[in-house]
């Protein structure tokens, strides 16, 4: 479902011809040497390929040419080790349309105090050969991430994999198709949206499907196939008594199976990785989907309720990012609140769409509980605690003119006591820098009811994923408060406003 094997990042240093062939040489071992030290670290999802060293405008135009039609490249790091004239990467940093991180590193760490000499400064000049290259950049507007340290180093190393799972994600956006089962929540209006600028900025295409669509996949469904699902169901969660063989509930869990198998099939026959249903428009779906959209969650599908296109795909992205971290990814929503005059928390959960990967160590219930909307059979779901710690949430909406990435920084917690009349999936935070300011910061800035929640990656993914997007950023943390955060929103109306048409 998540592949990143078949991608490339290239590695690409810059010099000149002003140095003679042994020097071009050492620049050539060097890089080829920090390469595969990059390859060698754990923090890297992505291998980079080595390129050849590029010293004049044609061959620094040709590999970003080649960097643009390759499927398996899907972004570039740049160094300059010696200095390289910036006017050279012009017309190759025009044309390049793959994500790029500029790396500011020097091969040595640490100066030889004893044996420097000149022909050491004119090999490792990237202090100011990176900053000639920075200069180009700036001036020509190009976004990118910038990561300043040696290259043997372990926060540098992070650094560079967390643009490239940022890299992942975008490049993932590029060719994400997105299944609309159903329009959106009538009269709902963050859910809506224009999916032709979404599909301009961002490159993943949304189209509608009616739930007939998958009843046709429904309906298709073997008795084999329900019978192995059952019993996947029976051996990784803990099932009521009424769900067992011979439950008086267990019909439902098997309608709740075969919607799970039809859209699956759904979704793969039409090569879809994100959708979107709504209560509003089940058909003759017996039930809505419950346990079937958290399970196709956790194998790295996006979702979004009611027809919250923007949320499904940025799952989906935030899936492809967290790629082979421990931490979960989930379709949210800003449920309930706990005030109290010491310290206030979110209770976040849905009607029943919470993915199990940020589940807690216990293994989750499979329960039928009834489902007041929708007017259907009452659904099967899994109901769960989540794990503590920091996570973040993030919405993706429309403004009008401009898409706007809102992200929270919080803090889950164990719930203060059970919640055993609650038949949901569902985790308690405490939003930065405290619920009144991130609730209000949150609304100033028109942040979404559904988000994105996900519990290893951080602020500094959205920046990275901003910049590439081209997309305004807002993020409430620790530091936020309100007088501040009002300034900067009217500062980026103007901005925005300004500059529209050059993003």
């Amino acid at each position: 479902m998540i592949d990143s094997i078949q991608k490339e990042i290239w590695f690409v240093t810059g010099s000149q011809h002003l140095y003679g062939d042994e020097t071009l040489k050492q620049v050539a071992k060097n890089s080829e040497d920090i390469v595969i030290g990059l390859n060698a670290s754990s923090f890297l999802p992505v291998k980079i390929v080595y390129k050849p060293t590029v010293k004049t405008p044609d061959e620094i135009t040709h590999v970003c040419e080649e960097a643009n039609i390759s499927k398996k490249c899907i972004g570039v790091i740049t160094w300059m080790h010696t200095f390289s004239p910036a006017k050279m990467w012009i017309r190759g940093l025009t044309i390049l349309n793959k994500p790029i991180c500029h790396l500011h590193t020097q091969f040595n760490s640490e100066i030889p105090w004893n044996s420097i000499d000149m022909d050491f400064m004119n090999l490792n000049q990237s202090a100011h050969g990176d900053r000639e290259f920075g200069f180009m950049m700036t001036r020509m507007r190009k976004k990118r991430k910038v990561v300043v340290g040696h290259w043997q180093s372990e926060r540098v190393q992070k650094k560079i994999g967390v643009w490239s799972r940022v890299v992942l994600g975008w490049n993932e956006l590029q060719h994400l198709k997105v299944a609309r089962i159903g329009d959106n929540m009538r009269g709902v209006a963050v859910t809506e949206g224009d999916k032709v600028e979404a599909e301009m900025r961002f490159g993943f295409s949304v189209n509608g499907y009616d739930s007939t669509d998958v009843l046709k996949h429904i309906n298709k469904v073997t008795d084999k196939e329900l019978n192995d699902l059952l019993a996947v169901y029976e051996n990784d969660y803990k099932l009521t008594s009424a769900l067992k063989e011979g439950g008086n509930q267990r019909d439902s869990l098997k309608n709740a199976a075969k919607i799970e198998l039809g859209l699956r099939s759904f979704l793969d026959e039409g090569g879809f990785k994100a959708f979107t249903d709504t209560f509003e428009n089940l058909g003759e779906l017996k039930q809505l989907p419950g346990i079937a959209v958290q399970r196709l969650m956790a194998d790295g599908y996006g979702f979004g309720g009611e027809g919250d296109w923007k949320t499904a795909a940025m799952v989906r992205a935030l899936k492809v990012m967290n790629t082979g971290l421990k931490g979960g990814v989930s379709f949210m929503e800003d449920y309930t609140y706990h005030f109290t005059s010491q310290k206030s928390y979110v209770l976040g959960s849905h009607m029943l769409e919470i993915c199990p990967s940020i589940a807690d160590n216990e293994k989750p219930t499979c329960e039928i509980h009834p489902l007041s909307i929708g007017g259907k059979e009452d659904p099967a779901r899994l109901v769960f605690n989540t794990t503590s710690g920091n996570a973040i949430n993030i919405s993706l909406v429309d403004m009008g003119n401009r898409f706007r990435l809102v992200v929270n920084e919080v803090e889950a917690i164990k719930p203060i006591e059970d919640l055993p009349n609650l038949p949901v999936a569902r985790v308690l935070w405490d939003a930065k820098p405290n619920l009144e300011v991130a609730a209000t910061a949150w609304i100033l800035a028109g942040g979404a009811h559904h988000t994105v929640y996900c519990q290893d990656i951080d602020a500094e993914y959205m920046e990275d994923f901003a910049d590439i997007a081209g997309i305004e950023l807002l993020v409430i943390d620790e530091r936020t408060n309100i007088r501040d955060f009002k300034d900067k929103l009217n500062a980026n109306e103007a901005y925005y406003h300004m500059f529209q048409n050059r993003m």
